[in-house]
């Protein structure tokens, strides 16, 4: 960080008086800030210098802006070009497309179809929302891209999804049987035709949560494991891309073929996989060890695997009548899908009651576990006479004044509001014992802070909100992680991992992605639902505390926490906008 004074200079924009933290980690200066053309151009004492626009940052951290390594913005940056919640916490960068999960390329209209219906089933977005807002006038990856071109508040890159890639060529095949030769080649031609307009790289999924609108495996889920390394091997022939996916093992811990697989499409790709998302439980620390020590077993085969994981308890609601996370426990699925009067049936046979609580106290429950606190449980919107008063009152509080087990408890709740009770789960790892080992894990050579989500899960969870929660909490909480630390783990590691040139830091020459906070009060408000999508449909949303400017490509995007309604983002297409990030093997 230079040191200049007395500048006869004229800045587009000069932020004064702030403290620096740079996004390397290193301790936050006292120092100025000039921007010129959308770049950083000087750092430092900055005396006498003139701008276009002056901020006075005394008091107030300016740091870089934040990157969210895992989003699903895919969609809604049709209708929400500031992919708002997100910009409103600082996020300036992000990569959408993961999980496999994007609506481009496409074929066709059934293809369209197909993938809407698939969103909605597995990342819980409005299928209102979906219909109302896109109008699917694409069908390569490149034109997907262009249609964001001038009309972005936030900078985006986008993976290429495997299942998208799938159906298209194999159409109604795609989640029935493996490829042919020449489906495969004609897959691998699509896939490079998607790199070559700027995808990011190839995203899968094999995780037995994702299922099609219509219940089946998503198509990626069908794919033979040659398959998905002939895919990494296309992503090796273009610079600046990289790899993602999800497995059953990113919940319940890598099956030896599972490590088997993440090193084949690091080595067959050259390029680092990153995988979603590492839950760290005290009561579940095996876990946790062989999660971790599948990556370093694909650092020794020569590869790179980065498990992310999430800084902050992200929030979420349940509800018995729609799809949730609870249908993801061991044989739950059986019940929470069966039709709404025999559901309800079975939710009221003590038979099956004691099977559900059995079951989701079992190993067999994995990650989900964490759900399973039933008397942590706070009730939300009430819809009878009967759970009048139960609102803001925790499950297990209502058990002892009835007399009850926690579990049938929450159940005649449930029951009683015809199962649309909104239920906000206490998980079971806010424990001291979990928090040092989350604590432990951020500084992991394999471990990436992300994992939001952001733009998926819109009504059930809210993780759009971690780098503001964060913050509080290493400023005001538990400061269990310096500011500096944090900052660096939200800027300049995710940037440096996806190879974006010039960004992530506070540097000479550099784009001027910026965030101004305050320290005293930045954070995250509490959870709302608000209908404010498309069709009127509903989102989990956290107002942003703290926030005062964020700037993106060196123009104003958030004000005081609130978009302003400038534009300025770019689309980060791979090899232009990133530089190749070697493995181990290349190194």
């Amino acid at each position: 960080m230079g040191t200049t004074s007395s500048l006869a200079v004229m800045f587009d924009l000069l932020i004064t008086g702030g403290t620096v933290i740079d996004g390397t980690g290193t301790p936050g200066v006292r120092a100025d800030v000039g921007v010129t053309d959308g770049r950083i151009a000087a750092v430092g004492d900055l005396a006498g210098a003139e701008a276009a626009e002056t901020l006075d940052a005394s008091d107030r951290v300016v740091c870089p802006g934040f990157v969210d390594p895992h989003t699903h913005y895919d969609a809604q940056l049709f209708w929400d070009p500031h992919a708002t919640p997100s910009s409103q916490h600082g996020i300036t960068s992000m990569v959408m497309g993961n999980c496999g999960f994007t609506i481009a390329p496409i074929g066709d209209q059934t293809d369209a179809d197909y993938l809407a219906a698939m969103l909605v089933k597995v990342e819980g977005m409005s299928p209102a929302a979906l219909s109302l807002g896109l109008d699917w006038n694409w069908r390569t990856f490149g034109d997907f891209l262009d249609r964001f071109e001038g009309n972005l508040g936030v900078n985006v890159a986008g993976m290429v999804g495997h299942s998208a890639i799938r159906r298209t060529v194999m159409k109604d095949d795609a989640t029935s049987r493996e490829a042919t030769p020449d489906e495969l080649e004609a897959m691998k031609a699509l896939l490079a035709e998607s790199l070559d307009a700027g995808g990011l790289g190839f995203s899968t999924s094999r995780s037995f949560t994702h299922s099609d609108g219509d219940g089946a495996p998503v198509p990626s889920r069908t794919a033979a494991a040659d398959e998905v390394e002939a895919l990494c091997a296309v992503v090796a022939d273009h610079p600046g891309t990289t790899l993602e996916w999800v497995a059953d093992g990113c919940m319940n811990g890598f099956r030896d073929d599972e490590v088997d697989l993440m090193t084949r499409m690091s080595l067959a790709g050259r390029r680092p996989v990153n995988w979603n998302v590492l839950t760290i439980d005290a009561a579940r620390p095996e876990d946790y060890r062989s999660q971790l020590e599948a990556c370093d077993q694909v650092a020794e085969a020569g590869g790179k695997a980065m498990a992310l994981t999430m800084p902050i308890l992200v929030g979420m609601n349940m509800h018995f009548h729609t799809f949730c996370a609870l249908y993801s426990l061991p044989d739950w699925g059986e019940v929470m899908n069966l039709p709404h009067d025999e559901k309800v049936a079975a939710l009221s046979d003590p038979e099956t009651r004691r099977h559900l609580e059995t079951r989701a106290a079992s190993p067999d429950a994995g990650v989900f576990s964490r759900l399973t606190g039933w008397r942590l449980y706070r009730i939300g919107d009430t819809y009878s006479k009967a759970n009048e008063g139960l609102k803001g009152r925790l499950v297990g509080d209502i058990a002892r004044e009835r007399g009850q087990r926690d579990f049938y408890t929450l159940l005649d709740i449930v029951l009683a509001d015809d199962l649309r009770t909104v239920l906000w789960p206490g998980p079971t790892d806010d424990d001291p014992a979990s928090w040092i080992m989350r604590q432990t894990a951020w500084d992991h050579d394999h471990v990436m802070i992300g994992g939001s989500d952001a733009g998926a899960h819109l009504d059930r969870m809210a993780g759009a909100s971690y780098t503001t929660q964060w913050l509080a909490d290493c400023l005001r909480g538990q400061k269990l992680a310096t500011v500096e630390g944090a900052i660096a783990h939200m800027t300049d590691v995710p940037a440096r991992f996806f190879g974006l040139v010039e960004r992530g830091r506070i540097a000479e020459g550099w784009h001027a992605d910026l965030v101004v906070f305050n320290p005293e009060t930045v954070g995250a408000g509490e959870f709302l639902l608000k209908h404010d999508l498309p069709g009127d449909s509903p989102r989990l949303y956290a107002d942003a505390f703290g926030i005062d400017r964020v700037y993106v490509n060196g123009t104003c995007t958030i004000v005081d926490g609130q978009p302003v309604g400038s534009l300025p983002g770019s689309v980060l297409r791979s090899g232009t906008d990133t530089e190749t990030v070697s493995i181990p093997a290349d190194a």
